[in-house]
Formats: C-alpha cells, structure tokens, sequence
C-alpha cells in the first residue's frame, strides 16, 4: 500500500536544502501532499487569504465543520466573529506596551502572534527569534518557513486555517530559554487567546510549550503521542521545528504528530 510518507521525507528534505544554503540532491518537484485518513473529504480552503502584520488577524472561517460536524470548538469559533477580531486587538495592545518581565526592555519588537480567527489550528512555541523580534510576526525565519511545510503536509496553511503564537511574546536574549517566571507572567495573554479563538487543534512545538500547557516535566520525546487536552481543546505536541532541522531523524515522528492532528480536524460520525 502506498504511503506519503517517503513523498513527505523528499519535500521536507527540499525544504532543509533551500534553508541550507541551496545544496541540490537531484529530487524532482516537491509533490502536492495531502494526508487522507479513512474517507474523509480534504481540508477545504477558503479564497485566497492575506498576510497581516503583528497580531494581524482574518476573520475567514476556518473550519469545514461548516459542511456537517465538527470537533471540540468548532461551534465556540463560528460565533467568534467581530468580538474576538477586537479581543485579540486588544491582547495585541497590551502585549505591545508590556514591561511585566525584563524581556519587553530588551525587545525590539513583541511578537502577539497573528493568523486568522477561526483557526482549525493553533501553533503554540516558545518564544521569539531573531528575526521574528526584528518583524514582529511569529515564525517567520527557517524555523517557521519549515513550519510552513509541515502545514502544508496536511492540507493547512497559516492565512486560511491557523493562528500562530509563542508562549513568551518577547524575544529572550540569545535566545536562550524563557524563565519561568517569564512565562507565567506572558501566559494570561495566551490564555485569552486560545479562549477567543476555540481553535479546533492545538499544536504544542517543542519541549517548554509542550510542557506548560501538559502541566508535565517530561521532555518531549516523552510527551509526544500521549492524549492531552486544553480548555477543553484536543492538544497535540511535537517537536519544535528548528530542532527537526537540526536532528532529521525526528522527521518520521512529527509526520506521525501531523497525522494526528489531520485526524482530530475530520468531521466526527454522529
């Protein structure tokens, strides 16, 4: 039986040669991937969708549950609509004029976290990079544009169908890992987020988003693959994109995670 997977392996394998530098392998064309578990119909996408700046926002529904059935906030995010449009301005205000932790002193820009808001998915890291600081947008550098890929793997991408965010919303210096103290005082904003936009999924990248929203110490490699919820919100973690880039052997088991989460976004058999 055929299986996506090695198609998968050679588009991620032509993204990491783009992000390193151009270094050909003599692979064709990247295949149009999308993931088809048991019979169901492929993540619809909406006219052509737009990119916004920091905690830039679409008001495009993102759900196919629209075409019959849905998941754990699908009914929640359809009668989102303006008033978390505004809500999310409002987080976005607050998180630009922040000094709660010494991160918003040695900031250049926060980073919100934008997509549109009625998400199937959302993206949760852990914390700005260089050039996300530089931009003010999340996952904007190699790391997102492999992140991208991923997206892409499963029908999704980031205009239409998710929002994107990070755990702390300024950049830590070096980027080192944020403090604890850090991220609690940054979570309350993520909390309002995710309560405004019920997204369908929500996937956890890397060890300390996955770790604050489980409530658990476990590293990733532990984490992964286990049933978890948030707000009531089906949550998958996986490993954090720039870590895959550097480790491919993680390849096999965020296509495992990706699946999943294809899986949580089909319409449930009444």
């Amino acid at each position: 039986m055929n299986t996506p997977l090695t198609d998968y392996w050679k588009l991620l394998d032509t993204m990491e040669d783009y992000l390193r530098g151009g270094v050909k392998r003599n692979h064709p064309e990247p295949p149009e991937l999308s993931l088809k578990t048991r019979s169901a119909p492929p993540v619809p996408s909406p006219d052509a969708g737009h990119e916004g700046g920091a905690a830039a926002v679409s008001d495009k529904p993102g759900s196919p549950a629209e075409a019959g059935g849905g998941t754990a906030g699908g009914g929640d995010a359809e009668m989102a609509g303006p008033t978390g449009m505004d809500g999310l301005d409002i987080i976005a205000a607050e998180v630009s004029s922040c000094r709660r932790c010494g991160l918003g002193a040695t900031r250049n820009k926060a980073v919100p976290g934008e997509g549109v808001s009625r998400p199937l998915v959302m993206v949760i890291g852990e914390g700005p990079g260089g050039d996300e600081d530089l931009s003010g947008r999340p996952f904007v550098g190699p790391a997102g544009r492999y992140l991208d890929k991923w997206l892409e793997a499963i029908g999704l991408n980031r205009q239409e169908h998710c929002f994107i965010g990070n755990v702390v919303k300024c950049r830590p210096p070096g980027n080192r890992d944020p403090q604890p103290e850090e991220a609690a005082l940054c979570r309350p904003f993520l909390d309002r987020q995710i309560e405004l936009l019920q997204p369908r999924v929500i996937l956890t990248v890397g060890r300390i988003s996955s770790q604050m929203l489980i409530d658990s110490s476990l590293g990733i490699g532990r984490l992964r693959g286990g049933d978890y919820t948030y707000q009531g919100i089906p949550l998958v973690p996986t490993y954090h994109p720039s870590g895959v880039l550097r480790n491919p052997e993680y390849r096999s088991a965020v296509w495992e995670d990706l699946k999943r989460v294809k899986t949580l976004l089909e319409p449930r058999e009444s």
